[in-house]
């Protein structure tokens, strides 16, 4: 990829990490890459230089990852609600993706993470960008990968867990205790 014309925002607190993935970023080639050491400060720059992508920490103090996500997701100033967002973090707990994901990040990259770990993250937001969802509890990317999406299904339930009405079971239970009858159809 030509990254060139691209505008990276980088927030991280540890100031070699954040020299590394800045390193990184330019011998991708990345045109401009700006880095500050918090989430407060994060967003605030985000605000002046609205960025093409933002690489950020979970862990920081004032404001950390998803104080950043979250503020960029919902505040009037955010001047790019949509923009793509890595966090990234040294913690991989599901409970820790699931509170990523439903604060609206785009990808998760856990440290130590490779320079292909992070271009591969980068290449994600561009060639596969994600829907957006705007709803009354969240905004953010579409949380579902790959699979199933609104235009793919017509059918009446939209969730694993919707319950099935008594016609519904009553059918299933026909056709399950039919299926090996070559006669049923």
């Amino acid at each position: 990829y030509n990254l060139s014309d691209l505008r990276v925002l980088v927030i991280e607190d540890n100031q070699p990490m954040l020299d590394i993935i800045r390193s990184i970023l330019f011998a991708f080639g990345v045109g401009e890459v700006y880095g500050v050491r918090n989430g407060e400060t994060g967003f605030k720059l985000y605000c002046e230089i609205d960025p093409d992508l933002v690489i950020c920490d979970w862990m920081m103090k004032p404001g950390d990852g998803i104080y950043f996500t979250e503020q960029v997701r919902s505040s009037p100033m955010s001047p790019n609600p949509f923009v793509p967002i890595i966090l990234i973090t040294g913690f991989s707990v599901k409970k820790r993706v699931m509170q990523a994901r439903d604060a609206g990040v785009t990808e998760f990259l856990v440290k130590p993470f490779t320079a292909k770990d992070l271009y591969a993250r980068i290449v994600q937001a561009i060639e596969r960008p994600r829907k957006y969802i705007r709803s009354q509890n969240f905004f953010g990317p579409d949380r579902r990968r790959g699979g199933a999406r609104d235009d793919d299904y017509s059918g009446p339930k939209r969730r694993k867990n919707d319950t099935m009405d008594k016609f519904e079971k009553e059918e299933i239970e026909l056709i399950s205790k039919h299926i090996n009858k070559t006669d049923f159809l």
